[in-house]
């Protein structure tokens, strides 16, 4: 069923408000596709009769919705130069600060159905395997979060097909921890127990969730209004430590939305310090890392 400019202006300004998703012009398609079926499902013959049962609804039916409209897509290891980065920069770093201070704490802010954070677990047990004296791993804690109660029910699960697997996986981890069962593979119970997951909307209070040594939430922010991208990076830098770090994705950009973090490079990716943060690192190790920093 086709959706008319006002059902459409309807629908996108209630799933801005509940979700901070801002769809532009043209993506009417997009609303016929998700949402015809829940329209469907609810007895609703239009849009518009849709949208007056999710302004009447208490919950339930606007987080189908929403669900709905997230878009999931994720990999294992998404983007070399980032795991790159990852595994001679930051993995050690966060190494270090464990074995030193204790507890080491990360957030994975839009995890989808989970890739993201399972496969810093994996960075982290297989960097922890590389060095003397590792830090025990009760130092880590990794908390997931996304809107998506779909996506963090599969990411609980720890639970992926064969087409999952094959989005990145990389075969020594796969064989290393995972097993197969049946026609899916497990992430084996060590690593799945390091990670947190909760449903959690980003337009929400980031305080109950603390403070943390390193806050991933990549190609999250492009599907938002600018002014919730503001919110976001006030509420991002009041999360991380002093001499913490964000990574957020290669399209993406503080640079117009807030001067609260400094960029470091490292192989080629970014991520971003709060301006005036002690140095997180040796400086030798910096450079062997190829790390230049720039405001």
């Amino acid at each position: 069923m086709a959706i008319t400019q006002e059902e459409f202006e309807l629908m996108r300004n209630l799933i801005h408000d509940q979700s901070g998703i801002l769809l532009g012009p043209g993506k009417e398609y997009l609303v016929e596709n998700r949402l015809t079926v829940i329209m469907l499902q609810n007895g609703c013959d239009n849009f518009k009769q849709l949208h007056r049962k999710l302004v009447e609804d208490t919950g339930p039916l606007r987080a189908k919705v929403i669900d709905a409209m997230t878009t999931n897509e994720t990999l294992w290891f998404r983007d070399s130069t980032f795991v790159s980065a990852l595994t001679d920069f930051v993995v050690p770093n966060l190494l270090e600060k464990a074995r030193k201070q204790g507890k080491v704490r990360i957030w994975s802010a839009a995890c989808s159905t989970g890739q993201e954070p399972y496969s810093m677990a994996m960075l982290l047990e297989d960097g922890a395997r590389r060095i003397s004296n590792p830090p025990p791993p009760d130092r880590f804690e990794i908390l997931a979060t996304d809107i998506s109660p779909s996506s963090i029910f599969i990411a609980s699960s720890g639970r992926y097909s064969q087409l999952a697997i094959s989005r990145g996986m990389r075969e020594p981890f796969l064989e290393r921890y995972f097993t197969k069962k049946g026609m899916v593979y497990e992430v084996n119970p060590e690593i799945r127990s390091r990670v947190t997951f909760k449903n959690f909307n980003l337009k929400d209070s980031f305080v109950p969730h603390g403070r943390f040594d390193f806050i991933m939430i990549r190609n999250v922010m492009i599907y938002f209004a600018d002014d919730l991208k503001r919110e976001l990076y006030t509420k991002l830098r009041q999360s991380l430590l002093p001499d913490g770090f964000l990574t957020i994705g290669a399209s993406e950009s503080p640079r117009g939305y807030t001067s609260d973090f400094e960029q470091v490079l490292v192989g080629g990716s970014a991520l971003y310090r709060p301006i005036g943060s002690s140095e997180a690192t040796n400086p030798a190790f910096l450079a062997s890392s190829t790390a230049k920093t720039s405001r």
